[in-house]
Order: structure tokens, then sequence, then C-alpha cells
């Protein structure tokens, strides 16, 4: 996928959420993103061009949004990240992989979860189709079918 798309495609998700509720003076929204290994350079590319995107619709972290990023190493428990996550309070949270969707979706069903990378969500349960997600957990990229 190209960076332009990957950018459109993840500000528009990301940014939905948090316009469809009214922001509270002393609350900043916050949003999580999930992403693979830190010292994969793919990860850090994505992570910049998701940041570049927010940046671009005039969505800045520590003004008027947080960002909180998660890197997952391969002993990391993830239903245990997954929980944590959770108990942050997101306004939306982007998950690149299957297995970082799966431990959300154990975890939470009213948090909108959008991912990437991910191979058969339909197959997975994730989603009822990618026309209609049918949930709280929406594909935004290209997804397999």
């Amino acid at each position: 996928m190209r960076r332009r798309e990957f950018i459109a495609v993840l500000s528009g998700a990301a940014t939905w959420p948090l316009a469809a509720h009214a922001q509270q003076p002393d609350r900043v929204p916050r949003t999580t993103i999930w992403m693979g290994r830190p010292n994969d350079s793919e990860g850090q590319r994505l992570a910049a061009a998701f940041r570049d995107g927010l940046q671009a619709l005039g969505w800045n972290s520590g003004r008027n949004i947080q960002t909180d990023y998660r890197w997952v190493t391969s002993d990391m428990d993830r239903l245990s990240l997954a929980k944590d996550i959770i108990e942050q309070d997101p306004k939306v949270i982007v998950a690149e992989t299957t297995p970082a969707v799966a431990a959300l979706a154990r975890v939470s069903t009213r948090i909108p979860i959008v991912f990437v990378n991910v191979s058969d969500p339909v197959g997975a349960g994730f989603v009822q189709s990618l026309a209609h997600p049918g949930g709280s957990i929406l594909c935004r990229s290209r997804c397999s079918r």
C-alpha cells in the first residue's frame, strides 16, 4: 500500500469517533496505536505516516489529541496488553495485526477498533463482512476477502 493511501485511510478512520462526540474542555481525546515490533522499520514508517495524517487534519499530539503507541515484542502477553489499552479508555484503537485485533476483541466491544494487515477478518469473526462490519471493529485498509 502506498503511503498516501495509508495516511488517508487511517487518518479518516481514526478521527471519525473523535468528531462524533463533543470534546470536553478539560479532556483531550486519546487514540491508541498497536503496532508490530518497535525496531521494525515498516512499523516506524507507518506510525510516522499516521502521525503526519493526523497533523494534516489538525490533530496535534499533546495539544488537542493524545496518541499512545504500543509496540509488541514476541514474549509479550497480548491479552494483558489489550486490557491495559482498554483501561486507558481511548476513543479509538488502531491495531496492525490479527493477534492484536483478536486480543482487543476479547476484552472490549465498546471502543472502535480500526485494523490493518489482518489476513481473514471475516473468517476470524472480527466482522460480518468487509462491506458491512456490523460492530465496533472496522477495516480501513486493503483487507483480504
